[in-house]
């Protein structure tokens, strides 16, 4: 018999369906689950698991998942009372939007000797059409190679008329620590305790707080962190994600530093929304690595 091949994708029951990508060469392993929001559950890069995942509110079909990389979509974080105002129409939406409690389609799983991926598929449906009234296809393939986690996405608008949107990712990163460096050129954060806007210095104190704080003008496209012992976690990602929101909670080992296109209130303040054309498709993407 020949040697198991360095990539492959398999999958198993774990309540869910749960779909893993493999790199045997590096120890690497991404774990997804279509059914509850297309998110990561789990990501080990070179033998270390870098996420963050409350078992309880992943099995609880009715919970929002605290853990692992949530997808946000068609906004991120929250909308005044709920609910937002478009083209004289007012909509509900809940918290980071539709996508994360939305079933995904697996569309397409594979391997080869350079990677191993899934491509998952979310379209607009009657539930989401309550919350976001546009014909919409998101389409993100999941790729891990070279130790590296990618996360391929597009954005594609069905409907016939301009489609606003917000998008961005929700990752748990495993630590106890709350005051970590961030390894940015942003120089201002504004801080959703108080409101105010302030001066980064290279790390925040979370322990403390409890809303989060959004990184204002970052102008290179990543961020870098450690997290215990010598992993040094980096997020490189489109240019399109203007803004890093820092978040943790009290009392839980985790500290989520994540992504976004625009800031809370987008779709009431109609700022920063990114405009997909009727039939157009906008593109963009997410790598998560360890090391410098």
């Amino acid at each position: 018999m020949g040697a198991a091949p360095r990539y492959e994708v398999t999958s198993f029951d774990d309540r869910y369906t749960i779909y893993e990508l493999i790199d045997r060469h590096t120890d690497s392993r991404v774990q997804l689950c279509p059914e509850r929001g297309g998110i990561v559950i789990g990501c080990r890069l070179n033998g270390r698991e870098l996420l963050y995942l409350d078992r309880e509110t992943f099995n609880d079909p009715n919970a929002n998942i605290r853990g692992g990389i949530p997808v946000l979509f068609p906004i991120c974080g929250q909308l005044r009372e709920g609910r937002y105002e478009w083209e004289g129409h007012v909509y509900p939406m809940k918290n980071h939007g539709v996508a994360r409690t939305s079933v995904w389609e697996v569309e397409q799983t594979g391997a080869n000797h350079t990677s191993a991926w899934i491509t998952l598929v979310l379209r607009s449906n009657e539930e989401t059409k309550i919350s976001y009234p546009f014909d919409f296809e998101l389409r993100f393939t999941y790729r891990l190679q070279d130790e590296q986690l990618s996360i391929e996405q597009s954005y594609s608008n069905r409907s016939g008329q301009p489609m606003p949107m917000v998008t961005g990712f929700h990752p748990y990163f495993a630590t106890g620590n709350k005051h970590l460096p961030y390894e940015t050129d942003a120089t201002r954060y504004l801080d959703y305790n108080d409101g105010q806007t302030k001066t980064f210095q290279g790390s925040v104190d979370l322990g403390p707080l409890k809303e989060s704080v959004a990184l204002l003008d970052p102008a290179k496209p990543e961020i870098a962190f450690p997290l215990a012992g010598d992993t040094q976690v980096r997020l490189r990602y489109s240019h399109l994600f203007r803004f890093v929101v820092i978040w943790s909670v009290q009392g839980k080992p985790f500290v989520c530093v994540e992504p976004w296109t625009a800031l809370n209130e987008a779709l009431n303040d109609k700022k920063d929304l990114l405009m997909v054309q009727p039939g157009d498709t906008l593109t963009a993407e997410l790598h998560i690595s360890t090391g410098s």
